[in-house]
C-alpha cells in the first residue's frame, strides 16, 4: 500500500533528508498527486546541495541518490502535470549532472516528452528500507568527544571541584 505519511514522519525527524523526498515525490505521483510530486522532488534535489549523488549507505540505505535520477523524476511529474517544455528544459539539465557516455536514457526520455508520451519516475528499490547491517550496530560505542572537566584556573587554592556550579559567595 502506498501512503505518503510514512516519509512524512521520517521527514519531520530530517528535512534534510534527500532521499526521503525522493520517495514521497515517486509515491505521490503514483497516487497522481502531481503538484506534490514536483514539490518534492524540488526539495530533494536542493537537498542534494549540488552534489552529483549522495551515498546512504553509512545511513543503512544501500543506495545511493543521483542527481541526475532526481531531475529525471522531477521532468516525470512535470509531464503528469502537461508541463512539456519545463519537463524539456529539467531532462536538459540532467543531462549535464549524468555522467559522461551514459545519456543514453536521457535521450529517449527527452525523445518521449517532445512526443508527449510522459515518463515513468525513477525510485529506490523495492523492498530497500533504512536497515543498518546487525555487526554495525553491535559495533556502536558511545564516545566522549569532550573529555574529563578540569579546573584550568580558580580563586580558590587547590581547588579540584569538577563539574559546574553557582557562583559561590567570597
Amino acid at each position: 500500500c502506498l501512503s505518503p505519511q510514512a516519509f512524512d514522519r521520517s521527514i519531520e525527524k530530517d528535512n534534510s533528508l534527500a532521499v526521503g523526498y525522493f520517495q514521497r515525490g515517486f509515491v505521490h505521483l503514483q497516487l497522481k498527486m502531481g503538484a506534490e510530486a514536483l514539490s518534492d522532488y524540488q526539495k530533494a534535489f536542493s537537498h542534494l546541495r549540488r552534489n552529483p549523488f549522495i551515498d546512504y549507505k553509512q545511513l543503512g540505505l544501500r543506495h545511493i541518490l543521483y542527481a541526475w535520477e532526481v531531475l529525471y523524476s522531477t521532468a516525470a511529474a512535470q509531464c503528469q502535470l502537461q508541463q512539456w517544455q519545463e519537463a524539456r528544459l529539467t531532462l536538459e539539465k540532467a543531462v549535464v549532472w549524468r555522467p559522461e557516455g551514459r545519456t543514453a536514457i536521457l535521450g529517449l526520455a527527452l525523445e518521449r516528452v517532445q512526443g508527449r508520451l510522459g515518463l515513468e519516475p525513477m525510485q529506490v528499490p523495492l523492498r530497500e528500507l533504512f536497515r543498518p547491517r546487525k555487526q554495525e550496530v553491535e559495533q556502536l560505542n558511545s564516545k566522549d568527544f569532550l573529555g574529563k572537566p578540569k579546573v584550568i584556573s580558580s580563586i580558590i587554592p587547590n581547588d579540584e571541584y569538577f563539574g559546574f556550579e553557582p557562583l559561590r559567595f567570597q
